[in-house]
């Protein structure tokens, strides 16, 4: 199964300088809440961030440090449909 990215989130891929890389690894270990409209918003908590540096080690995880503020909104058909960087915390309820 390919990557679904809308045309939304691939322009805000490249206004906001949010890589492929780190986008993988949000899709690959974000946590997942539900923001009670249909769609997941993933972001990089204490628990991704230790995973990333587990998988990848010190040194890429020191390369994606400061990348690690970014958010991604999944849509109900699994389809990216926007991206930024966080900053306020994301509700939880």
């Amino acid at each position: 199964m390919s990557l679904q990215i809308t045309n939304h989130a691939r322009a805000r891929l490249q206004q906001r300088g949010i890589s492929m890389p780190v986008l993988d690894c949000l899709l690959t270990f974000g946590k997942k809440v539900h923001d009670h409209h249909g769609a997941e918003i993933l972001f990089f908590d204490h628990q991704a961030r230790n995973q990333i540096r587990r998988t990848y080690g010190e040194h890429y995880f020191k390369h994606l440090e400061s990348k690690l503020d970014t958010y991604a909104v999944i849509g109900s058909d699994g389809a990216v449909l926007t991206v930024g960087h966080r900053t306020k915390r994301i509700n939880r309820h």
